[in-house]
Parts: C-alpha cells; structure tokens; sequence
C-alpha cells in the first residue's frame, strides 16, 4: 500500500511530537512491506530523497521567512503535490493549517487525520485566532474519511461535539535501560538530587506555575527547565527567574541520551501539559523510569491513573518539591508501575499495528 505521511516538519525528528511519531510510525509501516512518504519541510537539515527505505519529499516551506502564514504555505504544497501520486492513503497529523487545503486531496484517496489536542484551547492564540482554529477542527471532521484520537479525553469531546467516531491510539515510546551518571557531569547534578521539566515555553503548559512553586520551595534542588526559550513566553520566563540560582534554563537538548539520563536521573519529573491528547513527552518521561508530578486533568490522569503525583497549583508544587524522595518505596513504585505500562501497553511495535489497522480499514 502506498501511503502518505503529512503535517509534519519532517524526518528523522528535530522537533516535536508528531515528528517522533512520523518516524517510528513510517519506519515501522516499511518494516510491514508497505511504500511509505514522509512530507518534509524545505527547510529540514535532512536533504536525502531516501531515508531508511522512506520515500522523503522536500516541499517549499517559507515559515522562516513570513511565519505561521508559510505553514499554511507548506501544507498547501504538500497537498497539490499528493494529487500526483496516486496514494492510496494520507495521514494527515493534526488539522491547524491543512484542513483548509483537505478539499484539494483526490477523491480517490482514503484520509486519515489524527486530531491532536484541542487546539483551539491554547491560551497562546489570540481570540480570532482561537476561532479560527475551532472552524479547522470543524473542516477537518468532516473532510477525513477516518479520526484518530490520541487519548479517551479526544474520543469521547469528538463523539460528543460532532457525533463522530474516531479510532483510540496512543503515541508510543521506548523503554530506556542505558543509566549513564557521567552524563550528569556538565550539569554539576548529582542523581536523585535535582528536578526538572521539558516542554515547549508555552503557558499552556504551566510552566510559570511549576517555576513560581519551586521559588516558593524551601528545597536547594537544581530545577532544570529543558525547552527553547528563544520565544516571547520563554524570556519573560527566564527574565523572571533569573535571580533565583536553583532555575536553570537549559535550552532545548536533543541528544536522546543526554535527555532520557536526565529524566531517569531526576527527583521528580514535572509535566505541566494541560491541552490536548497523550503527550509523548508523558510516555518517555514514564518508559524512563522517572518519577512524575503531573498537571491534573483528564489526559495526564488516563495515562498515570494512581502512579503520578498531581498538582493544580503554585502551592502544591511547592508540597511535592519539599515532601518527595523519588527513592522512597511508594514513589519507586509508581516509577516501576509506568515504566511497566510502556512495556506492556505504550509500545512502538503496538501503536504501528493499530495504525496499519486504522489505514487499511475501509
């Protein structure tokens, strides 16, 4: 079967979740014996045509140069481009700038989209902006032949808002057992003696609430915050903690190695992430045995169910930071209960059968 990856920046992945996802998905998908395209942004530092037996193709993306607007630009070329290749199937990865181009896909041409978060929620975005986004969520709906939801939470808005069925898959991830302390040494961190976080400097994801309950902490804990701050949101975080010495900013990590010690390593690993479905920052925090302090809401609840801690406020933040020893027998259960629930349910080889399932579903 031929199929067609969009709505990524492209692969292999230097940034975010449906990147991760288009990897292992389209790597897994080859495995299987299908014919699988990636589209991938002009921009991306990959330029090969051929990637692990993945058919790359490079559209013209000018989002460096005009913003957010260019991503409507790229989706655009995408699109016109898939109405020559005769795809039996298009994954579309989320809706925010495609499903306005999703009527130009050839008639003849099964869609999938999964339906990410609820975009339109994210405090980032302006009131119209916000509208708009709603109207895409709408667009996308209707125009798919086939939903993807992410998480239950997903499921059950898009049954009840639109009355449409959608398909559950979870993102997956990849148990880590390669402990390396040495890695700690660049950031003068010992194990268990620091915590942290990684996300996108967005207020969604309660960033400034996590750092403003760590200065209010009595702890001397090192708190990593692991994400570009180059962004509005990210300096005025960084202008306002600047004079507390235990937050340490320390800007976006790729090196897989370095970020998976990080997490095993830390005391508690905070995930604030508050809009949208299962985040895989969630699954790779928990497949690498980390402790985890979560935002709590439906998605982060469904996932850790009693094996995360759970915060709603500046104050409870501060509780966990000062109460928590990662070693302690309950704490070390709950990390042995997540890393488990990678293993035997969040798991790569799984969420590529349900998607393969999910493609060739007619």
């Amino acid at each position: 079967m031929r199929i067609a990856i969009l709505g990524t920046r492209g692969i292999p992945n230097n940034y975010g979740g449906f990147e991760q996802l288009a990897e292992n998905l389209s790597l897994g998908l080859v495995k299987k014996g299908h014919e699988v395209y990636v589209y991938s942004s002009s921009n991306h530092d990959n330029q090969e045509e051929i990637w692990n037996g993945i058919h790359i193709l490079h559209q013209y993306d000018p989002e460096h140069k005009v913003g957010t607007i260019g991503q409507f630009v790229y989706d655009l070329n995408c699109i016109l481009d898939s109405r020559n290749r005769n795809f039996d199937v298009i994954l579309n990865l989320g809706y925010t700038s495609s499903s306005v181009w999703m009527g130009l896909i050839k008639s003849s041409t099964r869609v999938v989209t999964n339906m990410d978060g609820l975009e339109w929620k994210r405090s980032k975005y302006s009131k119209s902006v916000q509208r708009f986004l709603l109207k895409a969520e709408k667009w996308a709906v209707k125009r798919s032949d086939a939903l993807i939801a992410d998480s239950i939470g997903i499921a059950h808005y898009l049954k009840n808002k639109y009355h449409a069925n959608s398909t559950y898959i979870a993102y997956g991830a990849k148990l880590f057992d390669g402990a390396d302390q040495s890695v700690l040494i660049p950031f003068k961190a010992e194990p268990y003696a620091y915590n942290m976080l990684i996300a996108r400097m967005e207020p969604e994801n309660n960033i400034e609430m996590i750092l403003d309950g760590v200065h209010a902490s009595k702890s001397t804990y090192p708190f990593f915050v692991v994400g570009n701050i180059k962004n509005k949101f990210g300096q005025y975080l960084s202008a306002k903690f600047s004079k507390d010495p235990r937050i340490v900013f320390t800007g976006s990590i790729y090196d897989e190695s370095i970020i998976n010690n990080l997490r095993y390593y830390s005391n508690v690993y905070f995930h604030g992430h508050s809009v949208g479905g299962t985040n895989p920052s969630l699954l790779e925090a928990m497949g690498c045995r980390s402790l985890i302090a979560a935002h709590l809401n439906e998605f982060n609840k469904y996932i850790l169910k009693e094996d995360g801690l759970y915060f709603t406020n500046v104050h409870e933040v501060s509780v966990i930071i000062d109460n928590t020893n990662k070693l302690d027998a309950v704490n070390a259960k709950h990390v042995e209960n997540n890393y488990n629930k990678i293993r035997d349910e969040f798991y790569w080889d799984k969420i590529v059968a349900q998607y393969e399932q999910a493609l060739l579903t007619q």
